[in-house]
C-alpha cells in the first residue's frame, strides 16, 4: 500500500463516482477503478458499495476514509514542522550564561530570538566560564559565552565571536571615603582589602591580580566568593573592596557604589562560544540575532 492509495480512496469516496475522482486526480478511470480494487483485496475488506448510485462507502469504508484522512493530515503536519525545523523556527537551544552576560547583552537576545522564534524552546543554564566551554565541549550546552582567551582561539572544535568589550570598576562601600571621588586610581586601592572571586572558580581572578600588580600592590584579599551577588554583599558588609566588570552597574545593591577606575583603560573581550561542527538552524539562527545586535559593539 502506498500512500496514493489512499489519495486515490479519499477522492472516490469524496467524489462518489469513480469518472469524477479521476478527473480531479488527472488521471484515467479504468486504472483508478483498478487501483481501488487493489486496495480492497490488500485489505481484505470492500470499501465501497459498487451497487448503489450514487457510489457508496460500506460501513468499514467508512472507517478507512477517517483513518486515510488521518494518516494523510498527520503526513502533512510531519513535513510542515520538519520545514519548520530546517528554518530553525522549532526545537530548543540549551545556552550557558554567566552573571556578566546575564547583566548585560544577553537580555536583549534573548528578547529579539523569542520574538522571532517564539515555539524554541530555551533553556538557560548558569554556570561559571571554564564550567560551560566544558559543557560545550560534552555536548550538554549549543552555546556559551566566555572571556575571550588563548584557548578558544587555539581549540580546532571551537568557533567563536566577540560580541562585546567591558570595562573594569571598583566596587566599594558606599561609606568608603573614596567613594566620593568621580574616578579612582587603581593604586589608591593598595592598601584595600580585598573580595575577589574565586580562583578555582572564575578565571578573572589572575587577570584582577595581574592588574593589581601593574599598579605597584598586591591585592590584600580578605574573603573570596564565586558569585557576583555574594561578592556585592560583602562589600555592602564592609568587608573590602571589588574589581567587577561594569555592567555589575545594572545590579543596584544597596551600600554598594561603583567607580571608573582613573587612567587606564581596564577592559576585556566577551565572546560567544559554539562547537565548529554544529549546524542546527536554531543555533544559526541565534547567532544571527547575536550578530545584528552586537556588530556596533565591538
Amino acid at each position: 500500500m502506498e500512500l496514493r492509495h489512499l489519495r486515490y480512496f479519499i477522492a472516490v469516496a469524496e467524489e462518489k463516482n469513480f469518472s469524477y475522482a479521476a478527473q480531479r486526480l488527472h488521471i484515467a478511470q479504468p486504472p483508478l477503478s483498478q487501483q481501488i480494487s487493489a486496495l480492497e483485496a490488500e485489505i481484505g475488506v470492500k470499501l465501497f458499495d459498487r451497487k448503489k448510485r450514487p457510489l457508496q462507502l460500506t460501513s468499514a469504508g467508512q472507517v478507512f476514509l477517517e483513518e486515510a484522512r488521518l494518516v494523510l493530515n498527520q503526513l502533512e503536519q510531519a513535513i510542515f514542522q520538519t520545514q519548520r525545523a530546517s528554518r530553525g523556527e522549532i526545537g530548543q537551544l540549551i545556552i550557558g550564561t554567566n552573571s556578566s552576560v546575564a547583566n548585560s547583552v544577553l537580555p536583549e537576545m534573548l528578547r529579539t530570538f523569542r520574538d522571532r522564534f517564539p515555539h524554541v524552546k530555551l533553556i538557560l543554564r548558569e554556570l561559571t566560564g571554564s564550567e560551560q566551554i566544558q559543557e560545550l565541549l560534552n555536548r550538554r550546552l549549543d552555546v556559551a559565552f566566555d572571556r575571550l582567551s588563548h584557548s578558544h582561539q587555539q581549540d580546532s572544535h571551537l568557533s567563536y565571536l566577540p560580541i562585546v568589550r567591558e570595562s573594569l570598576v571598583i566596587a566599594l562601600p558606599a561609606s568608603h571615603p573614596l567613594a566620593n571621588l568621580a574616578e579612582i586610581p587603581l593604586a589608591a586601592m593598595a592598601n584595600e582589602p580585598f573580595v575577589l572571586p574565586s580562583p578555582e572558580i572564575v578565571p578573572s581572578y589572575t587577570e584582577i591580580i595581574n592588574l593589581c600588580q601593574q599598579a605597584g600592590f598586591f591585592p590584600k584579599v580578605v574573603q573570596e566568593a564565586t558569585w557576583t551577588i555574594t561578592v556585592l554583599s560583602l562589600v555592602a558588609g564592609g568587608m573590602g573592596v571589588a574589581l567587577l566588570p561594569s555592567n555589575v552597574q545594572n545590579l543596584q545593591r544597596t551600600g554598594v557604589v561603583y567607580r571608573p577606575i582613573q587612567g587606564a583603560d581596564f577592559s576585556r573581550e566577551i565572546v560567544v562560544v559554539w562547537r565548529r561542527e554544529d549546524s542546527s538552524p536554531v543555533l544559526q539562527e541565534f547567532l544571527k540575532v547575536i550578530r545584528e545586535l552586537t556588530y556596533s559593539q565591538i
